[in-house]
Parts: C-alpha cells; sequence; structure tokens
C-alpha cells in the first residue's frame, strides 16, 4: 500500500546514458534533460568542476591540470567514479524539488547489446550509488524500436539501426525479444575520427575533435548530394606548426566517412544474411528504421536502402529514440518489464 502511494507521487525516471549526450525521461514529465556525457575534473585536488553542457565547452580549452574528459567510451563505462558523479547531478537536477522523504526513483537505463555481466553490473551499481532505488537495464535497440513506435511485442519482425556516438546497434526483434543483434563500436565517435585522419593525410592539419564533428555536420554526407557544400576546417599546419585554415567540400568528407559507413553497411547485411525467413518477409513488408544521431547524416537512408534493397524509414527525432523508449517502460514498467535485461542486482541492499 505504502510503495503504491510513493510511487504516485517519486519521479522515477528513464536514461539513455550515450558515449556522447545523456538524456533524462521524467515520468509524467517527459525529456527534462539533453546535456553531453562530459565531466571536467581537477586533477590536483580531484574536485569535479563541471558535468554537462558547462563541461563541454571545457574540452580542448582547458590547462593542464584540468582535464574534461568523457567517463563512457563506445558505450561502456570507462571510469566508474566519475560516471556515478555524472548520473547523481543528473538525478538530482530531477529531483531538485522532491521532499527527502519521498522514496529514491526507479532508474531504466539503455546500454548497448554486446556489453558483458561486468559492465552491466557497473551500470547498475553506478545507478544505485547514485542514488536509485532500483536499477533496470534495457537494450539500447529495443528502447530505440520502442521509442521509434515499433510493435516490438507483436509476433512479427522490426528491424532498427541505431547510430549513436560510441556504438552502432543492429537488432532484429519479435515477441518482445531481440532475435538477432550486433554491436558494433563504429559510430559517431568514429566518423569524426575520420575526419581528423583525413585532414592529417591530405591537408597536413591537426584538427581537433569538435572542429571535425562541426565539419561532420556542416558538410558530412553518405550519397552524392544535388547541391555542394563546402565547410572551412581551422587547425594547425603540421609542417610550419602555424594556424591553418582550409577548405573541405561534401566529396572529400563522403570519402573520409566511407571507411565507417562501409562497416556499417557490411554488417547490416550480416544481420539481415541471418535473419529468419519468416521473419524477412515482415521486415521487407514494414522496412529498416534508422535511429541515433548518426542518422541524420544526409543521404544515410539511401545508401543503406541500395545495399540491403528493402525499404529504410528514418525515425522521428532520432536522437530521442532510446529515451524516449526508456520513457515507455518508466510509464508501464509492470506490463513492459518483458523487453528488460534479466539481472539479479538491480535492487539497493537494504
Amino acid at each position: 500500500m505504502f510503495s503504491k502511494f510513493y510511487q504516485k507521487f517519486s519521479k522515477d525516471i528513464g536514461i539513455d546514458l550515450g558515449t556522447a549526450n545523456t538524456l533524462v525521461y521524467v515520468k509524467g514529465k517527459g525529456i527534462v534533460i539533453n546535456e553531453p556525457s562530459v565531466v571536467a575534473i581537477n586533477q590536483r585536488t580531484k574536485q569535479i568542476l563541471a558535468i554537462g553542457n558547462e563541461a563541454r565547452r571545457m574540452v580542448g580549452r582547458t590547462p593542464p591540470h584540468i582535464v574534461a574528459t568523457r567517463p563512457l567510451v563506445d558505450g561502456v563505462i570507462s571510469d566508474f567514479e566519475v560516471t556515478e558523479s555524472m548520473l547523481r547531478y543528473f538525478i538530482d537536477k530531477v529531483h531538485v524539488q522532491t521532499y527527502s522523504f519521498l522514496r529514491r526513483p526507479r532508474v531504466v537505463i539503455g546500454i548497448p547489446s554486446g556489453v558483458t555481466e561486468v559492465e552491466k553490473r557497473a551500470v547498475v551499481d553506478a545507478a544505485l550509488n547514485a542514488g536509485a532505488s532500483e536499477a533496470f537495464l534495457i537494450e539500447e535497440p529495443m528502447a530505440a524500436a520502442i521509442g521509434s513506435r515499433l510493435p516490438v511485442q507483436e509476433p512479427s519482425g522490426c528491424m532498427i539501426v541505431d547510430i549513436g556516438g560510441g556504438t552502432t546497434e543492429i537488432a532484429v526483434i519479435s515477441l518482445g525479444g531481440i532475435v538477432i543483434s550486433k554491436s558494433l563500436r563504429v559510430a559517431g565517435d568514429e566518423m569524426n575520427q575520420n575526419i581528423i585522419q583525413y585532414a592529417r593525410e591530405n591537408f597536413n592539419l591537426l584538427l581537433g575533435e569538435r572542429s571535425a564533428e562541426d565539419v561532420k555536420i556542416s558538410v558530412g554526407s553518405a550519397f552524392a548530394l544535388r547541391e555542394p557544400l563546402s565547410a572551412q576546417m581551422r587547425g594547425r599546419d603540421l609542417v610550419s606548426g602555424l594556424p591553418k585554415e582550409v577548405v573541405i567540400n561534401d566529396s572529400q568528407a563522403r570519402e573520409a566517412l566511407m571507411h565507417s559507413l562501409k562497416v556499417i553497411i557490411n554488417n547490416i547485411k550480416a544481420v539481415i544474411e541471418e535473419i529468419p525467413p519468416e521473419l524477412i518477409s515482415d521486415i521487407m513488408h514494414r522496412g529498416i528504421v534508422l535511429a541515433g544521431g548518426g542518422s541524420l547524416l544526409r543521404g544515410l537512408d539511401k545508401l543503406v536502402q541500395e545495399a540491403a534493397k528493402m525499404p529504410i524509414t528514418v525515425a522521428e527525432d532520432p536522437l530521442t529514440c532510446v529515451v524516449r523508449g526508456a520513457g515507455v517502460v518508466v510509464e508501464d514498467l509492470e506490463t513492459l518489464r518483458e523487453v528488460l535485461v534479466p539481472a539479479e542486482f538491480g535492487k539497493i541492499p537494504r
């Protein structure tokens, strides 16, 4: 009786704990936080100086003793203590107006489909230590499919490709479970590295990560464009050591990105080859859904369609698909419990 009373007032939350961005959905309110997964730390005092948007502004602009770092690499926790602090910051931000007698929130967190039991445990422990009463895990492709309004609980096949910052998740879903999945450590961050490498090899230009991401957003594409695009790249000349500015066009950016895009396309085709015949007929009818920030790359849907020979749809607001899916589960946790990752360690010790 009391737990039902507390549940009414507790702000249970869904979290997309991404390599690039963390999004938070609050039960009954919707998405309330969308901030970069970046933490600024003073190395001398081990004090956390900034988290989220404020920390991202410091990237590449700090003195040696201050480090702006991302505590998640390729979708998994690389620094447990910093991740815990970041989660506590976001949970506290949500509960800033909640009275202390109300129970701690239940949390549903999206994780990549290929993580190990140890990595799952790390996410759960970080959430519990950050202030959650219970922590549930949902695989990101499942959350993205739910957020894209695919009928995941029906006996028919759905295929989703979620291209995030650290990982690309490819999955076929039916009857509330993942039938086939692949998790690649090739996604948005790797594409940024492709542009940095291209600038180094072709222009003798040393480019920063943020600059490379700006180029990717400005002129990046996966398929030939009708109208040419160009952008300025500013960095350091590797020969003279002086500042240098060059112009890159969409064709050059596409050449740079093609290495990562080929890996993603080849893995999509590999998953399609494994799909049972009954499910592939459903997917041919419904098509493949693209989600995540990487799906916003110009012409990516055309490139995948040409390779997979079936219809391609880009999800509505692909950046928030995973957190919206986690939010749907948070709103009706008892009914949708079957889509969560089974775990024996999701409750806080009493």
